[in-house]
């Protein structure tokens, strides 16, 4: 199941509090500011800083 549209409207970059975006084919959430990728794991999106990968684009 994936992650609900509201959930994604409400979500905020822990680290910056800009809005987050689907990537990865909805395996992840990137902030295209800091361009962290906070996991989502079993449909649930696990956003803490310590767990996000920074991605290079």
């Amino acid at each position: 199941m994936p992650v609900d549209r509201e959930l994604l409207e409400i979500l905020a970059c822990p680290n910056c509090k800009t809005p987050v975006r689907l990537v990865n084919n909805s395996q992840g959430l990137k902030c295209d500011k800091c361009r962290r990728v906070y996991p989502i794991k079993d449909d649930i999106p696990v956003m803490l800083i310590d767990e996000a990968t920074v991605d290079p684009e």
